[in-house]
């Protein structure tokens, strides 16, 4: 079981990282490098929520392995999905 501890430093990171995402396009970065720092700090937080509010963390690894499998299947269908749009 995670601490109180645990989940206070995770939303104290993910507020970093928030903030992060907001000085990338208030500062002149250039666009691309700003949507990089962006989508790169996005992976992280996505990654931090489902590993820890969502207890992937806790759970065996086949579960881990399954929701990795899911969001590539999604990523996959996003990407034919555009395509057929464009076609």
């Amino acid at each position: 079981m995670t601490s109180v501890r645990t989940y206070t430093i995770i939303y104290v990171v993910l507020l970093a990282l928030g903030t992060g995402k907001f000085l990338f396009f208030t500062f002149d970065f250039p666009y691309a490098w700003a949507m990089g720092g962006t989508m790169l700090l996005a992976v992280i937080k996505s990654l931090l929520i489902a590993g820890y509010y969502q207890h992937l963390v806790d759970e065996p690894r086949s579960i881990s392995y399954m929701m990795a499998i899911a969001v590539f299947m999604v990523f996959l269908l996003t990407i034919a999905a555009g395509y057929s749009i464009q076609g």
